[in-house]
Parts: structure tokens; C-alpha cells; sequence
């Protein structure tokens, strides 16, 4: 007797970009399910856009990017000692010069976050293929980092926030803009630099981040959810202590 192929299970209707945004936060695994069928990435691409040109207009406005570079400074007290010894026309020129490469930094931002989630995909995808035995692809993977770091949006958005509701412009730390981590209620001049690290690093936004960024690519490179955890958390806890120790080695 013949055998009766069983029917194929129906696939669930593609999502739309939003609808995937708002999956992201509310159903992640069908989310990603999502974007292993469709890697498009382009909608958290352009709310990345949007959010770092509000981000700008905000400190420019409501801080200054001079004010900026004189929070920053006042973090590094050996770069501040330094001017000191120099004389007042060549202190008003480098800090022209600091002011503007300040400033060009972070409007070339969403440039640094393009190539940064390039690489970041590259290694993943490295680790989860050849380590753990995973299938994943590249561009799929890079789509999934794009939608896994949504989370990151939102402290940009908070920092806006509490600069439109009356932020002390002098209390801004453009490197720690809003206060989802125990860094932020630290001193900056007081804390070593190394705890400042540590304490800036664990922070709950990031943990999310990358706890989708773990069901991503467990759904992407069709591998154990655990497999995807010990890649994402593995990668980061490297960061966080080559951070730490950078921070302890130039304090």
C-alpha cells in the first residue's frame, strides 16, 4: 500500500515591519520566527535614525556640545591638568578642535552602529554556526541584531525625556545619558574608573537586549535556546571585562 504524505504544517502569515517592531516586545519568538523567513531590517534601522537625530537636536539644545565637552572633561582630571599647562589661545583651540570631533561623533553615530552590527552579526554568526552547530545565515542574523537592540532605543528616548523636563545641562554625561544602570547615580570623579565600568555595564535595558538577542539566534540559527545564550552572554561578559580592565589600566 501506498503511504499518505502528510499534509506540510501551513506557515503563519509573514508580519508587517511594525508589526514585527511591536512583536519584538510583546511575542519575540514569533518575531524572529518572522525575520528567519524575511530578513529585512530597514524599519529599526530607520527608528535607529530617527531617535539619534532627536538624541542630537536634544543635547545641542538643551545642553550644548560645548558643555558636553566639559562634562567629559571634567571626568578625565589628567586630560584637564594637561590644558592647564597650556596657554589660554591654545586651550581655546583645542577645545574648538575637541568640541567639533565631540559633536561629529555622535551626528556620524548611526554610521558607528551600522558597522558596529556588522561586525557584531559576523561574530555571532561565527559562533553559533562553527561552535554550537547552528545554520544560520548571515544577513538573518544581522537582521535579528537590528530588531534585538530596539530595546537600546528606548534609553535615548528617556534621556530626551529628562533633558526637555529640566536636566541639569552640567550633570550630563553623554556617555551614560539616562539612569537605567547603578553608573549613572555614581560619581564621576570619586568611583574608580574600573567599578564605574563594571557598575555602567550591567544594566537591565542591555540585559534585555540581549536576552532577544539569545532568542534570536537560537531562532535564526535553529539551535538550542541555551546554545544561543552561552554565544550572547559568553560575547558580552568578554566586553565587559576588556571594558573593566581598560578602565583599571588608563585610570
Amino acid at each position: 500500500m501506498n503511504e499518505v504524505p502528510m499534509p506540510a504544517k501551513p506557515q503563519p502569515p509573514s508580519m508587517s515591519q511594525m508589526g514585527r517592531v511591536v512583536a519584538v516586545f510583546t511575542q519575540p519568538t514569533r518575531a524572529f520566527e518572522d525575520v528567519s523567513r524575511n530578513g529585512s531590517w530597514w524599519l529599526p534601522f530607520v527608528l535607529t535614525l530617527v531617535v539619534m537625530a532627536v538624541f542630537y537636536f536634544a543635547v545641542g539644545t538643551k545642553v550644548s556640545w560645548h558643555q558636553v565637552y566639559q562634562n567629559n572633561l571634567k571626568q578625565a582630571p589628567k586630560q584637564a591638568e594637561q590644558l592647564e599647562k597650556l596657554t589660554p589661545e591654545q586651550r581655546a583651540s583645542q577645545e574648538k578642535v575637541a568640541v567639533g570631533v565631540t559633536q561629529g561623533i555622535w551626528m556620524g553615530m548611526p554610521v558607528m552602529v551600522l558597522v558596529f552590527a556588522a561586525i557584531e552579526a559576523a561574530v555571532l554568526l561565527g559562533t553559533i554556526n562553527f561552535v554550537f552547530g547552528g545554520r544560520a545565515t548571515y544577513w538573518k542574523v544581522f537582521s535579528m541584531t537590528w530588531y534585538a537592540g530596539l530595546p537600546g532605543l528606548l534609553k535615548f528616548l528617556l534621556a530626551v525625556i529628562a533633558l526637555f523636563a529640566g536636566l541639569d545641562p552640567e550633570s550630563f554625561n553623554i556617555n551614560n545619558p539616562a539612569g537605567t544602570n547603578l553608573g549613572y547615580y555614581l560619581s564621576p570623579v570619586d568611583t574608580p574608573k574600573a567599578l564605574m565600568a563594571l557598575a555602567t555595564a550591567i544594566d537591565p535595558v542591555m540585559i534585555w537586549t540581549l536576552v532577544l538577542m539569545a532568542i534570536g539566534l537560537s531562532v535564526v540559527a535553529k539551535t538550542k535556546r541555551s546554545s544561543a545564550y552561552i554565544a550572547v552572554f559568553g560575547w558580552w561578559a568578554v566586553m565587559v571585562l576588556v571594558g573593566v580592565g581598560a578602565a583599571a589600566a588608563f585610570s
